[in-house]
């Protein structure tokens, strides 16, 4: 099904997982998509495939520079997004805490809680000025509850969750921020934790057949909410 109303979204880590499964559900229902991730070969794919309006970049989204000039390009191809989708994510070795290096734990908190605020730092103003948009930061179950060996991971995700919540009170009126767990999915950042149980879960394209829509469909009352798909 194609959503007759053609919007502009901008999501965060789409070379894989979830992020790359939202990629065709958006673009199959006519939506016009400009993402960015790290793995340049698979934005090259990526590109090959959508070309033209859609843009996909060689973006760290915890590098401030390289968001805000990622962000002024695509502003000023595609104007302001109407959804906003902050999806890039790592999650640490599992480890007790005391066993987690310096560098494991700065990397997940770098991309998951600093690059999500760079994101939102360099698209958020467009979106402010024009009026209208929503604001999702993908979360975890591990950002509601806790596991061991993961605890990085959980920090980041309930920042995220606290973020997000705060965040949607200082936007005005017409506009949303909502924080949303995906659920359980079968992508190599579980298997990282999970081994083989993982494929117990959805693929991220069976999980996007559900997301997708659910995702356009968030509005203005949303804003504030935490939400699971």
């Amino acid at each position: 099904m194609v959503d007759r109303q053609t919007r502009t979204i901008v999501i965060t880590g789409v070379t894989r997982g979830i992020g790359r499964a939202m990629i065709d559900g958006f673009i199959a229902r006519g939506q016009t998509v400009c993402g960015c991730g790290r793995a340049a070969g698979d934005l090259s794919a990526l590109q090959r495939k959508y070309p033209d309006p859609h843009g996909f970049s060689h973006v760290d989204v915890s590098d401030h520079a390289q968001v805000a000039d990622w962000a002024a390009r695509a502003l000023d191809r595609l104007g302001p997004p109407d959804l906003l989708i902050n999806n890039a994510g790592v999650i640490n070795p599992p480890a007790p805490l005391w066993e987690i290096s310096d560098d494991e734990f700065r990397s997940v908190i770098d991309v998951n809680v600093t690059g999500t605020v760079n994101v939102i730092r360099a698209f958020a103003p467009a979106m402010i000025k024009r009026g209208s948009g929503v604001i999702v930061n993908i979360s975890s179950g591990w950002g509601r509850s806790t596991s061991p060996g993961v605890a990085p991971y959980c920090a980041s995700k309930f920042a995220v969750e606290g973020l997000t919540q705060a965040l949607a009170q200082d936007l005005p009126g017409g506009m949303a921020a909502v924080v949303v767990n995906p659920g359980i999915i079968d992508t190599n950042m579980l298997r990282t934790t999970w081994g083989d149980d993982a494929a117990a879960y959805p693929k991220p394209d069976e999980w996007a057949d559900r997301a997708v829509p659910f995702l356009l469909g968030l509005g203005p009352a949303d804003n504030g909410r935490s939400k699971t798909v």
